[in-house]
């Protein structure tokens, strides 16, 4: 009975596939040149409180009727009527996808990326990109265009904030999570999204830390580094490609055919969508690549983008273009079945509405759940740097805190970059968090003293008198939401303002003193900062940060958040990695040739992986299943974890791997697993982590993936620099039979 109902069911799924797959074919040959073109346009409308923006001049040039797809719309009664708009106006009745920037959360905001990085935790990730979906499909949106998959090793660049920090390992198993999470179910779940991987590729990159700046780099950096998170996201079942605004090696990314065709399509087998970001289709103009708006429509169809967001040049210029043979006809239909199929996936043929309800609106934002979610994914994104004298946790029953610092009561600021859908009234600040946590007997006491965006020292002198009369001082500083994010590069990476002197003022009080910093990106720490005896970075954590952040204050959450990118001692080490490789004179300290620095020390102020606890954790040395091992067998690496403190707490066990002496330079190590555990006092768990042939091989001199004969370092404990390491010998050499995502076709 059992297999007979299989067998019905996959007979029904294939019907229902072919029955779509031919509504798309018939579609395409009902279409006009036209009307193939409009669906792979994109057109941008700035939404507002009281509905989308529309300039009644842009509609006359570009009919809503005609377009494939519309960005920053949002709202279940909005979408409904442009929808009705579309479907009932048009020849063929073809819905619009409804797309929107939904990069951590929707109206319930959860941290930024980052942030969440910090947590190690891709199960949170997936979780916390189910619930933004959940919100944004209830106000019609179908698409986001996240996660960004971007690996970042320079702070300056703004965009560090929207990624998952400055290492391949820990970005894929992130990017596959937030696919999987935005995805769900898959239709015909209404909670369904369509996501985006973006921007593909080296974006992160850019010289400088310069947004939309060149990205100038090797050859293996490129596969070794960048690409594989795209190539998670893609195994992971990503709808969406994004290019990048950057060139790589003379190509800008957006008419880039060896990478968005050759390796994307033809060598990754990818088969969603490519979708260009915001104008890059017209800026190959000023990248200096088209002479006109109607090469560039050439150019970056040719390469592969299947749609051009906001720039409009498709609409204008690849019907004529089709025409006389400079764009495939075929190619152009490929790209429309791609644009069909995915609307056909969605349901939308079938009930083009079926987004936008609101009642499902309404029960789904915000919900006291979603709340839940976001407090349990702030409280993981914290990162203990510093704890002097185990000055953390504070007891709630103080007489006195004075709470300092603009930040503190900045409700914007809590939900960081890119949280447009979310309210700044619905957001918990510090301030309000500390009130709510601390005792009805303890006086707390707010002053800004300072501002990140403000010269102003005026209130400097007013928050040094009153830290003389508190028992205890929390300084809130950083960057307010705008000094991050897109566009928002920063050459000098110290505290903006005068929040610098307000520290400085507070610390010559000689009062105990918490730094409490939020910001979306590694700064680089004054001396004040460091003198300050405790340190928590608390990123931008959303609209629960104030409750998180009393949480850690006060002890009601043990922090366990472990950095997901390094904290450089000066801009001038910048980029500064973990994964770096040693040069012919390694920094050893002891020689004066040596690649080091003659003023600062080249070492980070806080490496990858570091984040302290309430309570301490002690490793064994790893014990490993065998030394010696063929290139086909797997290595089984075991290390007892024990909590020696007086506290429960969770610890980020991370495992790292060196290919000791190989046929190219290989990094000092490589990130190769880790795992979270929960440990009581005295508690101790024996975790095993097995390492195989992928994590043996390399790219040779021709980038073919090969694991080849040598010894292996592992090294086992709370961050990157770990010293706590076992050796194997690999015996044999021999070529991957399945190529990683840096190989060559």
């Amino acid at each position: 009975m059992l297999a007979r109902l299989l067998l019905l069911t996959l007979a029904v799924t294939s019907l229902l596939a072919s029955a779509e797959e031919d509504r798309v074919e018939q579609l395409l040959t009902q279409m006009t040149l036209e009307e193939k073109v409009g669906q792979l346009s994109q057109l941008g409308i700035q939404n507002t409180l009281s509905g989308p923006a529309i300039d009644p001049g842009e509609l006359t040039h570009f009919p809503i009727t005609q377009v494939g797809s519309v960005l920053n719309v949002y709202g279940a009664e909005h979408t409904r009527k442009m929808q009705e708009q579309v479907v009932q106006g048009s020849r063929l009745h073809i819905p619009l996808l409804f797309a929107y920037d939904v990069i951590h959360g929707f109206r319930t905001i959860f941290p930024v990326p980052l942030a969440e990085a910090s947590a190690w935790e891709p199960e949170l990730s997936r979780r916390v990109a189910r619930v933004a979906a959940i919100e944004a499909t209830a106000s019609g949106i179908h698409w986001t265009f996240a996660p960004m998959v971007d690996i970042a090793r320079d702070p300056r660049w703004g965009r560090v904030v929207e990624g998952a920090g400055e290492d391949p390992f820990l970005g894929s198993a992130l990017a596959a999570a937030r696919v999987r999470g935005f995805h769900g179910h898959g239709p015909p779940d209404l909670s369904s999204m369509m996501s985006t991987a973006k921007h593909f590729v080296a974006y992160g990159a850019a010289e400088g830390g310069r947004d939309y700046n060149v990205a100038d780099l090797s050859e293996r950096t490129l596969r070794e580094v960048y690409l594989p998170p795209f190539h998670a996201a893609v195994e992971a079942g990503v709808e969406a490609v994004m290019p990048a605004f950057n060139e790589l090696a003379g190509v800008p990314m957006h008419s880039n055919n060896a990478l968005l065709t050759g390796l994307l399509r033809n060598q990754w087998g990818f088969t969603g969508l490519v979708i260009s970001d915001f104008n890059a289709v017209w800026e190959l103009i000023p990248q200096g690549l088209a002479q006109s708006p109607a090469n560039t429509a050439q150019l970056a169809f040719n390469a592969g983008v299947d749609m051009e967001m906001a720039s409009q040049s498709y609409r204008q210029y690849l019907p004529t273009q089709v025409g006389s043979g400079q764009v495939s006809r075929q190619s152009l239909d490929d790209a429309v079945r791609r644009v069909l199929k995915a609307k056909e996936r969605l349901g939308l043929f079938d009930a083009p509405y079926r987004y936008s309800d609101e009642a499902r609106e309404k029960a789904s934002i915000l919900t006291p759940q979603h709340r839940a979610l976001a407090r349990e994914a702030a409280q993981k994104s914290i990162v203990l740097l510093k704890n002097a004298g185990s000055l953390l946790p504070l007891p709630k029953s103080l007489g006195t805190v004075l709470v300092v610092g603009s930040l503190a009561t900045d409700a914007q600021a809590t939900l960081g970059p890119w949280a447009w859908a979310g309210h700044p009234q619905d957001s918990v600040t510090v301030l309000q968090g500390i009130q709510h946590a601390v005792s009805a007997d303890t006086q707390v006491i707010y002053l800004p003293g300072a501002s990140p965006d403000s010269p102003g020292t005026q209130g400097i002198a007013a928050a040094q008198q009153a830290a003389h009369d508190a028992d205890v001082v929390i300084a809130v500083l950083g960057e307010t939401a705008d000094q991050s994010g897109e566009s928002r590069s920063r050459a000098e990476l110290g505290l903006p303002g005068a929040q610098d002197r307000l520290l400085r003022a507070l610390l010559e009080t000689r009062k105990p003193l918490i730094v409490v910093l939020m910001n979306g990106r590694p700064l680089v720490l004054s001396t004040n900062v460091q003198r300050a005896p405790a340190l928590l970075e608390t990123w931008f954590l959303g609209s629960e940060t104030g409750h998180a952040v009393a949480d850690v204050l006060f002890g009601d959450v043990n922090p366990s958040g472990k950095l997901p990118i390094t904290f450089a001692r000066s801009v001038g080490q910048i980029p500064l990695y973990y994964a770096h490789k040693n040069t012919g004179r390694p920094p050893l300290g002891d020689a004066a040739f040596e690649s080091a620095y003659i003023d600062v020390p080249w070492t980070p102020l806080y490496p990858f992986g570091f984040g302290l606890s309430y309570t301490t954790f002690a490793y064994s040395p790893p014990r490993l299943s065998t030394t010696r091992l063929a290139s086909t067998q797997t290595v089984d690496v075991e290390v007892t974890v024990t909590n020696t403190g007086q506290r429960a707490g969770d610890e980020i066990v991370q495992l790292y791997l060196r290919d000791d002496v190989a046929s190219v330079t290989r990094p000092v190590r490589l990130l190769r697993g880790f795992r979270k555990v929960h440990l009581a006092p005295g508690q101790a768990r024996h975790l095993t982590f097995t390492l195989g042939q992928e994590d043996f091989a390399l790219l040779d001199e021709r980038f073919i993936p090969v694991v080849q004969a040598g010894t292996f370092t592992v090294f086992v404990g709370g961050d990157s620099t770990t010293q706590n390491q076992a050796r194997f010998e690999v015996t044999d050499s021999r070529r991957l039979s399945t190529p990683g995502p840096g190989a060559p076709n």
